[in-house]
């Protein structure tokens, strides 16, 4: 039988993918020019714009989900076996991504101007990092979401290393790379446990095994794992692993060492990737694998991601307060962060309900949006502040070569735009009005957790909360305190760097007048 490929479907990982071709062809074949930077960048910035488009004329379409790369419905048996599906889940982790790498984009064309830095490799390894970021969410086996994840991982090491002749760049991509292999090898051994025992690896047919609504291959047909007595162990083993490695890529507790050393290392717009794009794609496999895959061993998991999630933010907040830099402030800033988005996956196990009738997995039920829903709201909301703070630094990066706090002493007085967009990014990702989108994204949070019957995630989050807005506040203050010497500044922002600033600020400002329209876009994120 001939496979049937719904091209609409795939639109926008295609698009980016013949972009990236395209990038590299003109990278070959232009002069070599002062203008072919800049024509470069605006082809990349419009690659995501087709896809971005392509985003939201399916979720404008509506209507039931929609799928493709599909076993046979002969060979499927009485579920529907598909390899992608583009449901409310992937498109707004897809709308996630795109919206971001619109920032990055810009970013990127400022970063380039400067020199140093093959632009072509360069635009053409993060279209390749954006194609495997919009698969992840669509992906519905293991072996599609590993290769999508690894798609996502693999091009960051390059582009850290872009600098050539910084120590500080190449030490960044061998950590890095260091990382995400082992954390790859970690993954990869629990997926063929679970593939071992399941037989199967599309999610859907794993949580009706693992639910015990489908017989394990190898035993009885009559027998599930639900009356097995030999297998959970192994299953559990294979959670784990999983758990573990996807653990890694968020940089979770204990496995998140490497992070304030790849930011730094690494070029700014990199940074801000590997902190929301990179991120959105690590968060999109874990609650695919866990909610979609695992829901039937959520009483295994559920504790542990609670336990990852206090870890997290507690490291990450109290690391954070002893910074003096600013990309590693925002590092372990993005640790934390990771562990409030983590939270509320620890109650999910609570709203868990099958829905494996049409073999297409599982979704969060009850009232609201959900524990997901909760966990992408956060990841909305911390995604635009933290790309508005990224955008500053990148900003300021370009007169003060150290970076540190001191460098923001009077920026608002200096260039107020700038310093107001960061103290407005800074008060979001702490909780205060008037950025009430981060006030808000909090209240979600904690509202999941109590219902959830976590009270101690809750107690511990309250905590975090606190200490988390003693370095926002110090590195605000700063902004509106005067400068103890007079600054020349020598540096003139391109309109490439304001543009970035501006996008990421406006959507920053939208979430906090209007707060209802993040929960209804994460109420549409049910796996279809």
């Amino acid at each position: 039988m001939i496979q049937q490929i719904d091209y609409f479907v795939i639109a926008p990982p295609l698009a980016l993918a013949l972009v990236a071709g395209l990038v590299l062809l003109l990278d070959a074949f232009l002069p070599a020019r002062p203008r072919t930077k800049p024509v470069l960048g605006i082809v990349t910035l419009a690659g995501v714009l087709v896809a971005l488009a392509f985003v939201v004329a399916q979720a404008i379409r509506g209507g039931p989900p929609r799928s493709t790369f599909c076993v046979p419905a002969d060979l499927a048996g009485p579920s529907r076996l598909c390899s992608f599906v583009a449901d409310g889940f992937t498109l707004v982790f897809a709308g996630i991504v795109l919206v971001a790498a619109v920032v990055v984009v810009l970013m990127s064309m400022t970063e380039l101007a400067a020199g140093g830095i093959p632009v072509g490799e360069w635009y053409f390894l993060l279209l390749c990092t954006l194609v495997g970021a919009v698969t992840l969410p669509a992906s519905r086996d293991l072996i599609m979401l590993v290769v999508a994840l690894e798609l996502v991982s693999l091009p960051v090491f390059a582009l850290t290393a872009m600098k050539r002749y910084d120590g500080r760049a190449s030490e960044a991509a061998v950590k890095l790379f260091v990382v995400s292999v082992v954390s790859t090898a970690v993954m990869l051994f629990g997926v063929s446990l679970l593939y071992g025992i399941a037989g199967t690896v599309y999610l859907s047919r794993l949580a009706a095994v693992f639910s015990g609504q489908a017989p394990a291959p190898g035993l009885a047909e009559t027998t599930t794992l639900a009356t097995a007595q030999s297998l959970p162990a192994v299953v559990s083993v294979g959670v784990v692993l999983v758990v573990a490695g996807f653990a890694f890529k968020i940089a979770a507790v204990p496995f998140h060492s490497w992070a304030a050393d790849v930011y730094q290392g690494a070029p700014v717009p990199v940074a801000a990737l590997l902190s929301v794009i990179s991120k959105a794609a690590g968060f999109a496999g874990l609650i695919l694998v866990l909610v979609a895959g695992l829901s039937g061993q959520a009483a295994t998991w559920a504790p542990i991601v609670g336990i990852i999630a206090a870890l997290t933010m507690t490291a990450g907040n109290l690391l954070a307060m002893r910074q003096r830099s600013a990309v590693r402030l925002l590092a372990w800033s993005s640790v934390a962060q990771s562990g409030y988005i983590l939270a509320p996956l620890a109650v999910a196990a609570q709203g868990i309900t099958p829905r494996l009738a049409g073999g297409t997995g599982t979704y969060p039920a009850g009232t609201g949006v959900g524990a997901v829903g909760t966990s992408m709201a956060y990841l909305v909301i911390y995604a635009a502040m933290n790309l508005g703070a990224f955008a500053v630094v990148l900003l300021v990066s370009r007169t003060a070569t150290r970076n540190e706090l001191d460098d923001y002493r009077g920026l608002a007085f200096r260039r107020p735009a700038a310093g107001l967009a960061l103290a407005f990014c800074l008060v979001c990702l702490a909780g205060l009005p008037p950025g009430l989108a981060g006030l808000f994204a909090k209240v979600f949070v904690f509202r999941e957790i109590v219902e959830g019957g976590s009270g101690w995630l809750a107690l511990i989050m309250a905590v975090n909360t606190v200490i988390g807005l003693y370095y926002y506040a110090v590195w605000t203050a700063r902004l509106f305190t005067p400068p103890t010497a007079p600054v020349l500044v020598r540096h003139r922002p391109t309109p490439t760097t304001w543009l970035a600033i501006g996008l990421a600020l406006a959507v920053a400002v939208l979430f906090s007048i209007a707060p209802q329209l993040v929960l209804d876009m994460t109420a549409l994120s049910a796996f279809g």
